[in-house]
């Protein structure tokens, strides 16, 4: 079993801000053990598209941002057998259930998943080739949105790929049943913010390669995949 060894500053749970992502941290510790579900049925065609299309080559440095249950996670070790592939996420459960599973499922390849929150990522400048990031900036705050791109941003290589996946809004009746969802519980459910996204990353200076639409049953999502 290994352990991928890298600079950590790594928040432990009790000291995370007491923000929205605090609350955030602790609906999904509470919800881990029946998240997967959610993935299976509204996600996974989404986390094909990125396998596809991200140009993830076997070999290298990957992250993955909100690694949650780790379905994406599973699909990024499964690619990249001899490479690092790193998960974080703001939910300790989350990390540590991925953790598990993927040391399980994948004995002696270099993976690891830990609780850290996306605002603060604890790795140097340029040292990951690929960042996938699923389902993620939904859950932050404006400042946070631009705080976690910028961050993305920082980590990645030079001429690397960023995949973001997004909740759709191309659907008036699914937005409509958002907002309510989110209104009732805004920390598991968060705001839609995909229409936003793009300028904000073009700001950041990442070239946008693919920008697909895709749709599981009656959820949309959307496939952003962008180069530094």
């Amino acid at each position: 079993m290994n352990r991928v060894d890298f600079p950590t500053l790594a928040l432990r749970a009790e000291v995370f801000p007491k923000t929205i992502a605090d609350r955030t941290r602790k609906v999904y510790d509470r919800v881990s053990f029946i998240y997967p579900a959610s993935t299976f049925f509204f996600h996974s065609n989404a986390h094909k598209y990125v396998m596809e299309e991200s140009g993830i080559q076997d070999g290298s440095r990957v992250l993955e941002v909100a690694c949650g249950s780790g379905e994406m996670f599973r699909r990024l070790v499964h690619k990249n057998r001899r490479g690092e592939t790193i998960g974080v996420d703001i939910s300790p459960n989350m990390a540590a259930k991925t953790q598990r599973e993927a040391r399980r499922d994948f004995p002696g390849q270099k993976t690891y998943c830990q609780a850290v929150d996306a605002r603060a990522l604890p790795f140097r400048d340029e040292s990951f080739d690929s960042v996938v990031v699923c389902y993620l900036l939904e859950l932050l705050g404006q400042d946070d949105v631009v705080s976690v791109l910028e961050e993305l941003h920082r980590v990645l290589k030079p001429k690397c790929k960023l995949s973001l996946v997004l909740i759709g809004q191309n659907t008036e009746l699914f937005n409509r049943a958002y907002r309510v969802a989110g209104s009732v519980a805004p920390a598991f459910w968060g705001r839609q913010v995909e229409q936003s996204v793009p300028g904000l990353i073009r700001d950041l200076d990442f070239r946008i390669l693919k920008d697909r639409v895709l749709r599981q049953g009656f959820y949309p999502s959307r496939v952003l995949i962008a180069q530094k």
